[in-house]
Parts: structure tokens; sequence; C-alpha cells
């Protein structure tokens, strides 16, 4: 009778044969040989002590089995486990490799299954699924520990860990019979886990180990080398296989070994032979190159992400009469890095910046182009440029660092003061503005150049931005993919707002977080094929009462006045405890602006969570602190801001500058 193997994951051909376990059992047939398979191996009864490769190595072509007008008995060494009286081959012992050929059709099954992995864990899981049970009975991995990565030079002693181990089935007890065939057994050698002695190894400088594994080659276990070299590696308890029934493979990748297989038979199985033996050592140098590169792409896609992270805002800032949210996700695993990027720059004025870029491409290049692009923004706003003139310059920058270099940019600034937002574009998606009654509208904005083009101008508009209302800033990632047009995700967007604000009613805004999580709920399992940045800002603004504002003549008379108007503004918001306090920043601030301005000096106070007290000129130089000597007259205002402010600072203006500060207000104020 000829037998059939079955393969633990491949489907098994043939009307007779029913496999007794998916792992490698086998069960008695009718009379018959397989013919080849299409990307597998031939699995006919041969002479050659060789394991027949499963249809598991690769599985996507198979054939039936013809027909066979004879039996074929099968010969072999006394080992074999093959009888010679022409009875069939112990039940649950796989088929030897017939010819040369079988064995090209076998590596380049394993190697295909090998070379399908991305990552370390798919290639050393391909490299034991190709290998158990159709070449051999269990398998062992070990790979150095750390893995070096490119170039780099392992410092201290070799370490190897077990990574994988695989193995048939120890025992398969198959309850189905038909009468004539008795339950199919399989016994195969037990490949136990000692945590002491198998998961870490350190590999002796000068040992058999270090000599084996120098060497390249796979050996044997009955050769001189590997009789030391293999009790070093599996633990000194542990058994070693007798003759050639154990094949020790190293691991090689471009410039160094990276780790060993070990590969094992049972004794009741044909030992390995000198083909196998080549077989062994093509595994072995597909799986440690595909290992090479794995590690070399991750150790890419890990710095990449990182640096995308890494140049990507940690927290938001906490400006005066806005609130803000943001959302980050990469695009898919095989393409996660990309430039999008978002950002809220608080601006002199209790303004703030709100910005969202994208890069064109997906590298560590258009990475680093998004970093660049970014810190260029927040020096233009730190200089209070229009948003046009700031999309200008960074069209400016994009050329300069190369003729490629296109991204897509959207500026805005809103006034909380004013309840007003000024945008400006360069060819990205349009904001959606969510009002407080529910109404999602999609904000017409001139769509503008990307960035990179040159030589186009960029044009800004003044929109209303009532209180309660939020503007939803995003990149294309999140409207755009391989199932829907951008204007066709804009509109579903558009819905979604809607429908999400129905749900809290006509007088109360969606919480904000929940509003961006509820955005990104409308992504599909096709929808991920860019980079998604999202940035929403819900306008709280700042009431007229709460706000004080004054022109002071920059004359003697001028700290004066400004500590007379601070006082009627605190006793008109009731806070007269900060009075003694507010007057006398308020004077020094003033006092410094009066002394070098030439135009009316501004005074203005917002009163929020805190308060605000904004002293504008036409003097650019910043005031900087420093310290006074006992014998100076003056140089102690700042000192005194710093002291007894919250916080402060200045920021310079294209028409001058603006020194402000902040002091907590009093519970109850």
């Amino acid at each position: 009778m000829t037998e059939y193997p079955t393969s633990h994951e491949g489907r098994h051909h043939g009307t007779a044969a029913r496999p007794a376990d998916p792992r490698g059992a086998f069960r008695r047939a009718p009379q018959a040989s397989a013919a080849p398979a299409g990307d597998g191996v031939p699995q006919q009864p041969c002479r050659a002590p060789a394991a027949t490769p499963s249809a598991s190595a690769d599985a996507e072509h198979t054939q039936p089995h013809a027909p066979s007008p004879e039996p074929v008995r099968p010969t072999g060494p006394p080992d074999s486990g093959e009888r010679r009286t022409g009875q069939p081959r112990p039940v649950g012992q796989p088929t030897p490799m017939r010819r040369d050929g079988d064995r090209l059709r076998f590596v380049g099954a394993a190697t295909r299954r090998i070379a399908r992995g991305i990552d370390l864990d798919e290639i050393v899981m391909g490299l034991c699924r190709a290998t158990v049970p159709t070449f051999s009975d269990a398998i062992l991995v070990y790979l150095r520990e750390p893995l070096p990565v490119g170039d780099e030079r392992p410092t201290g002693p070799m370490v190897l860990r077990l990574r994988r181990t695989d193995r048939i089935p120890d025992a398969v007890d198959d309850t189905e019979t038909d009468g004539t065939n008795p339950p199919a057994t399989v016994v195969v050698p037990s490949v136990e886990l000692a945590p002491d002695s198998l998961e870490l190894c350190e590999v002796r400088t000068g040992g058999a180990l270090a000599e084996v594994l120098r060497g390249v080659r796979p050996v044997f276990a009955d050769s001189p080398a590997a009789l030391s070299a293999l009790p070093e590696l599996l633990g000194g308890d542990r058994s070693v296989p007798l003759g050639r029934r154990a094949i020790l493979a190293p691991l090689r990748g471009r410039r160094r070994v990276i780790g060993a297989a070990v590969f094992l038979r049972h004794p009741n199985r044909a030992a390995f032979d000198g083909d196998d033996l080549l077989v062994a050592g093509q595994l072995a140098t597909h799986s440690a190159l595909g290992i090479d590169k794995a590690v070399l792409y991750g150790r890419e896609a890990y710095i990449a992400d990182e640096l995308q992270r890494t140049m990507l805002p940690e927290t938001l800032p906490r400006p005066t009469g806005v609130r803000l949210a943001s959302r980050y996700l990469p695009a898919a695993e095989t393409a996660r890095v990309g430039g999008d990027w978002y950002d809220a720059i608080p601006l002199p004025g209790s303004r703030v910046a709100l910005v969202v870029g994208d890069v064109m491409g997906h590298s560590m290049t258009s990475a680093a182009i998004m970093g660049q692009l970014r810190t260029t923004a927040q020096t233009l706003a730190g200089l209070d440029l229009p948003p046009q003139e700031v999309l200008h310059h960074l069209d400016e920058q994009a050329q300069r660092l190369g003729t490629d270099r296109m991204a897509t940019c959207m500026y805005a600034v809103y006034d909380p003061v004013s309840h007003r937002i000024t945008i400006a574009n360069a060819g990205h998606p349009p904001p959606i503005m969510l009002h407080l009654g529910g109404r999602a509208e999609v904000l017409r904005v001139p769509p503008g150049a990307p960035i990179g083009v040159g030589g186009v101008d960029f044009e800004a508009v003044e929109l209303d931005a009532p209180a309660g209302a939020t503007l939803l800033l995003y990149t294309d990632g999140l409207v755009e993919s391989r199932l829907r047009d951008v204007w066709t995700g804009i509109e579903q967007l558009r819905e979604r707002l809607a429908a999400t604000a129905q749900l809290t009613g006509p007088d109360h805004p969606p919480p904000l977080e929940a509003l961006c999580d509820d955005v990104l709920d409308m992504l599909g399992p096709g929808d991920r094929d860019d980079d998604i940045a999202l940035l929403a800002a819900r306008f709280d603004g700042i009431a007229p009462s709460d706000v004080a504002y004054w022109f002071l003549d920059p004359e003697d008379s001028a700290p004066g006045r400004a500590r007379r108007l601070a006082r009627s503004a605190l006793a008109r918001w009731g806070l007269e405890e900060m009075t003694d306090s507010v007057e006398l920043l308020v004077s020094e601030v003033v006092t410094n602006a009066v002394r070098y301005a030439s135009r009316p000096v501004t005074l203005r106070l917002l009163r929020t969570d805190v308060l605000r007290c904004e002293v504008g000129d036409d003097v650019p130089q910043l005031p900087r602190q420093r310290q006074a000597r006992a014998t100076d007259e003056g140089g102690r205002g700042l000192f005194l801001v710093n002291r007894l402010a919250r916080r402060w600072g200045a920021t310079r203006l294209s028409t001058g500058k603006v020194v402000w500060f902040e002091l907590a207000q009093p519970s109850g104020g």
C-alpha cells in the first residue's frame, strides 16, 4: 500500500486516505502515487530516507493523486523504519523524498513561505511551519540577544535565546477506524523547554559551539564539532539525539551569525543524509537573511515613527477663550510614517494660531520635512504675520528644501475678543464649522496652491467665530481613501458632525474629546490609507464686559493714569483684593513702555479664569530681566513682575511689542 502524508496546514487530497492528525500523521490508503503539486513536492514512496515536503509548505495549488498500477515496495537502510517484507511503513512516519527534484521543490516552497514574513516573528514561524513535519519532527530556533542591527558591532559575549520551537505531537489517537486499519499513533521526540538550560545560552569564546557557528555550514549531531556544541546549546542535562538525527545549522545574516537552528528527527524515521544537510543550509540562509532585513526594517520604521511623534506637540496650550483637542493616527502598518502635523500657537492679544499640514509621501524624509515646516510656522507665528504671509514664507522654505517638497497647509488665527477668525489655505481640505444649534458648515476658503509650488499668492478670509461653535481642521487621510473621493468624505464628515451635535441638543455643544473620537469612528476598514491629523477648537470667546482697553499718551503722567484706570476696572469686576498688586505691576510695565515709545501705548485688561494685563508699544526691542545693583535707581520693574505674577512674557509684533502678565484671581472672584 502507498502511504499518503498529511500536513498540519495544507488539505489532504485523495478519496481513500483519511488523516489521523493534522500535524503529520499517516493513514493507510489504496494503492496510489502522488502527482507533483504545483507549488509543493510530489509525495511518493522512495528509497531515499528523507522527509517528504508537505503541501503545507505552499498549499496554493495542489493536484489529486493519480492512481498507480501496482504498489511500490520501498527499500532503505535498516534504521529508516521501512519493512523489507513489503509491508507498509509504520504509521506516523513521513514519506521520504525520492529524487533531487523533490528536494528542490520543497526548498522552493519553504523559502517562499519564509519570504512571506514581514516581521521577525513571522519569518521564524514560517521556518518552523515549513520544516515540521515535512523535513524534521521538531525544530529549535535560537537568536542572538539582542539582535544586531545593520552595521552595529555587538559588545560583550554572544548570548543566544530560544526564540521559538515547534514539533509534531507526542501522540495522536484516532478512534475512527474502518476495521482493517488500526488507530494511527505518532511518537516523536519530546522537546520540552527548560528555562534554566534552554531559554538562554551564552556562547563561550573558543568553545565548541562558537567554532560551529564560526564555520557557518550545518553539521550532523554525530560530527566531532557537534558532539560538544549541541550539549552546550541545549543544556548539559539534555539528551542529544544519536547518529544523524539532528542537524545544527548556524543562522548567518549579511555580516555575522545571528543565531542557530536545530532540526531533530525521531529514531523511527529515516536519518538525515548529505542532501538533507544542504537543504538545512538553504533554509538557514534564507531565514537569516529575512531576519536581518526584518530587523533593519523594524529599526527604520521605529526611528521614523519616533521622529514624527517627537515633532508633534506633546500637549496643547490652554489659550484664553478657546478649548483645544487633537488626534493623530498613523497610516497602515506597512506605510505608517508620514508628514501630517498639527499645532496651536498662542499669539499676542490672547489670540491663537491653529495649524494643520500634510507633507506628501510616507518616509523619514517626509517626517523630517514636516518637522522643518512646523518649526518655520512657529517662528513665523511668533512674528505675528498675517496668515497669508505665513503661507508665503512656508512656500519659500519648501522650495529651499528641494524642488519636489510639496505640502498642504491650513493656517487660522482666532481672536477671542472680536470673535473673529482669519483663515488662509494652501491646497488643504476646507475646514468645517459646527455651530451651536447643530448646523455643520463647510467654510468657503479659497483653496490656494500647495506649499512648494512657488510663484503663487495666498488669500485670507475673515469669518465670524461665534461663542459655542467648533472649528474642525483635518488632513485628507480622514476624508479620502481608495473607497471614496475627498468631496464625498467631506460631506460624510459634515453629516457625522451634525448628527453628533443633535445628540446633545441645540443649546449644548458636544464634548470636545468625545467629538474627536466620534469623528474617527466614521473610518471603515478600507479608509486607513494615509495619516490622519485632527485639530478641534471650541470657541468660548471673551465677553465685551470682561475686557477693558485704553490708549495712553507716552508722557510722564501715563503710569499714574494707568493705575487709576486699572483700579476702576477691578472695582467694576469685584476684584478689589487685587488692586495693590495690579497697580504696582501696571505702573512698572507702563513706565518702561513710555520711556522709549513715540506713539500711544495700549493697555488692556482681560478677565477670564485669570486676570491678564497687556501693554503694547511701538518699540520692537524686547525687555530683558537683569539683576539690579544696590546703587541702581532702576532696573527692578521686571524683577517685581517675575516675583508677583503667575506668568509673564513679551512678544514682538510687526508694529512693536506686547508685554503681558497674568495674576490668579482670588477664590470667588
